[in-house]
């Protein structure tokens, strides 16, 4: 009896060993009918296109962050111990001086904006005012970086924002129409460029400050 029943056990071993077997296999091969490890399908990655530096020349407008628009007067040449470096003189108009900026830092700067991008502009500006009902310090704060950002939609929000002719029941203080004269100012100086002197008529007429002055 005892060798029948250590035969029954082994055979049933067996029976449970293969079955074990079948249901691994089952796990490592996928639902078609390969292994994960038969073949590896490498990946990759797409390179991003290498852009060009951009060059600009002497009486190129341009806009720098900080400042806003300025003009390239000059490109010149300096020794800094045994480095040569050349860099663009750039006027700004408004804030009557001369920047310095290496040619290695002309990330920094951007072109004056298209007419497509400044009829967007516009188009900004006869929106309506986008208010967040936070403290002031918090929202000045966003403002000043939205006007010190470089990017002419920004800025063109925060004239928006800032506008107060659309109404005249809202007294502003005095920090909010610093920050506006700010933005409106660096605004128009850019718009001006591009559409000449019909770019403050067209600015005001978005902001409806011509309607303010008629009556």
């Amino acid at each position: 009896m005892n060798k029948k029943k250590k035969g029954k056990k082994k055979k049933l071993k067996k029976i449970l060993k293969k079955k074990r077997e079948k249901i691994e296999l089952k796990k490592k091969i996928t639902p078609g009918g390969f292994k994960p490890n038969d073949e590896k399908v490498k990946i990759k990655k797409i390179k991003k296109q290498p852009s060009e530096k951009k060059i600009y020349n002497i009486k190129d407008y341009i806009v720098y962050p900080k400042h806003g628009v300025g003009k390239i007067v000059a490109v010149e040449k300096a020794k800094i111990g045994d480095i040569d470096i050349s860099f663009y003189k750039i006027f700004i108009e408004k804030e009557k001086i001369t920047l310095s900026i290496p040619l290695n830092q002309q990330s920094f700067l951007r072109p004056v904006s298209s007419i497509n991008q400044i009829n967007k502009t516009i188009s900004i500006l006869k929106n309506k005012p986008k208010i967040k009902k936070t403290m002031w310090s918090r929202r000045a704060q966003e403002y000043e970086q939205k006007i010190n950002s470089g990017k002419i939609y920004e800025l063109a929000e925060v004239v928006r924002d800032l506008n107060n002719k659309t109404d005249v029941a809202v007294e502003q203080s005095y920090s909010e129409r610093q920050l506006f004269e700010k933005a409106y100012n660096r605004l128009k100086s850019e718009v001006e460029v591009v559409l000449g002197d019909k770019a403050q008529q067209k600015m005001d007429k978005a902001l409806r400050r011509e309607e303010e002055r008629s009556i």
